[in-house]
């Protein structure tokens, strides 16, 4: 059986939460690795099922009431979540963003569109900063939150990127963010 980075993914969250419905998978996403990985959320309600299947998940139905089905690792799945994380990751960084494909295609549009694709850029990552460094400020310090933080960094210094890309091109001065990186580049 084939294994798709989703397949890791709904193994994963089970490994952090234990069992799990695919709607707790699904609120547990929208809540962490949703800011950063997007995929349709259809997929945590029929992945759990292929991988029980496979027998990488254990199945338990309720037999009455609304039948939730909750699932659980097996030894296998746990197995292969641990395999996953243990072996290099040869694929590039990938980014899907929708406004870098417009800005892309900017000269096709109107004079003013990247001035606001900028501005709405903006406010965006400022939003995602600010949502950020309130999830560090309530959960920064607790025990469990810990070795999730890490990603949490990871995506606070994009954003903060994206901020200031996004900030030097409204205010057409993108002389003045590669004058930045040289200097960082050569202190580096």
């Amino acid at each position: 059986m084939r294994l798709s980075t989703t397949s890791y993914l709904v193994m994963g969250m089970i490994a952090l939460r234990g069992p799990s419905t695919p709607y707790d998978l699904k609120r547990a996403v929208s809540r962490s690795v949703g800011y950063f990985w997007h995929f349709p959320h259809a997929q945590l309600y029929s992945e759990p099922e292929r991988l029980a299947t496979a027998g990488l998940l254990a199945l338990d139905t309720e037999d009455r009431g609304r039948r939730r089905k909750t699932y659980s690792l097996t030894t296998e799945g746990r197995s292969a979540v641990r395999e996953w994380l243990a072996s290099p990751t040869p694929e590039h960084f990938e980014m899907r963003d929708v406004a870098e494909l417009k800005l892309f295609f900017n000269e096709a549009g109107s004079p003013d569109d990247v001035g606001k694709l900028a501005r709405e850029q903006i406010r965006q990552h400022e939003e995602r900063i600010a949502d950020y460094e309130d999830m560090v400020t309530r959960h920064g310090r607790e025990e469990w939150a810990e070795p999730r933080m890490i990603t949490l960094e990871l995506g606070l210094e994009m954003e903060h990127a994206a901020l200031r890309f996004w900030t030097a091109l409204a205010d057409d001065d993108l002389d003045r963010l590669r004058r930045e990186r040289t200097e960082r580049d050569t202190r580096g």
